[in-house]
């Protein structure tokens, strides 16, 4: 059910944790100007982020995108639009409400972003009131000679991991593939496709092409895999009532056969695509770098030069 915001406090802290332990505070999410427009968000102290902290002169800018208030099929109504009754915090049909962190307050008909204050209400660019939900497939190999060997960083002696990453359209940073779960998609569904569609330009390849891909690309999604990451993503298109969410996903191809007669081509929301070597010194888009720097410590892969980096 819906929490007001006084029982909050007793259910839930204000600083989101996952299950495995990564923990968000906002940075992304108070950046101005807002992606894709002019507006200005309301300076947020680092100390009134949570909304634990009382703020009585809170005044958050109001924004919502056109490209959303123009009703597309992946975008909710406002609020008060007639015959609108979303099911915060449930599965509302086939759109899926639930967060993967838990409950989130409903205050006023509206949900509240769970990590706290963003400078800015409505959706901005978010299609869904609360929780959107996204899946990000990390695709690995190690880095390897002409020989084949697996190369080895100078410094640090571990083996180098390199992912597929993309050159994002919309903004021109790198990031992991992903994109929207669609309604009542599965998310081994979206994984897979969104990989298709960014990393391989499946989208435009004729239907005896895509066959190809699908057939290669069934050894690598079907086998064993890392669920990386699940939850809440400082993300700058968040406000303080629409946020991203995402489950990442590790596969890997330890022989590299399988990637190797993949031909990469940009797709999609992709500008551009390529392998890319696993380091700290990535500057990837939203919280990517903290789920690649998880990868890198689950395969026990090169990093840092400094063992006692963090992302």
């Amino acid at each position: 059910s819906n929490l007001s915001a006084s029982s909050w406090s007793r259910l839930h802290p204000v600083n989101m944790f996952n299950s495995y332990n990564v923990k968000f505070h906002h940075r992304k999410a108070l950046t101005s100007p807002y992606p894709g427009s002019h507006i200005e968000r309301s300076q947020v102290p680092e100390d009134k982020v949570g909304w634990l902290t009382e703020w009585e002169d809170y005044n958050p800018v109001e924004y919502t995108a056109k490209s959303v208030l123009a009703g597309p099929s992946w975008a909710d109504p406002q609020i008060n639009s007639e015959g609108f009754s979303p099911k915060f915090n449930e599965r509302d049909g086939e759109v899926e409400r639930k967060s993967l962190n838990g409950l989130y307050v409903v205050e006023n008909g509206r949900p509240r972003n769970p990590v706290g204050r963003t400078g800015l209400t409505g959706r901005g660019l978010l299609g869904r009131w609360g929780p959107n939900h996204a899946a990000d497939p990390i695709v690995t190999r190690w880095k390897r000679d002409g020989s084949g060997n697996k190369v080895a960083h100078p410094v640090s002696g571990k083996n180098i991991l390199q992912f597929v990453a993309i050159k994002r359209r919309d903004c021109g940073e790198w990031a992991i593939p992903g994109g929207m779960v669609d309604p009542g998609e599965k998310i081994a569904a979206t994984l897979k496709r969104e990989f298709e569609e960014e990393t391989l330009n499946s989208l435009q390849k004729s239907p005896e092409e895509k066959a190809k891909l699908e057939k290669q690309l069934q050894k690598l999604f079907s086998q064993e895999h890392f669920v990386v990451y699940r939850g809440y993503v400082d993300d700058p298109r968040n406000t303080d009532n629409a946020w991203m969410e995402t489950e990442a996903v590790n596969y890997h191809d330890e022989t590299g056969e399988t990637m190797d007669n993949l031909p990469l081509e940009a797709g999609d929301d992709a500008g551009v695509v390529k392998w890319v070597d696993i380091s700290e010194k990535l500057e990837l888009y939203a919280s990517h770098s903290c789920f690649i720097k998880l990868v890198t410590e689950k395969r026990e892969a090169h990093w840092s030069e400094d063992p006692g980096s963090d992302c």
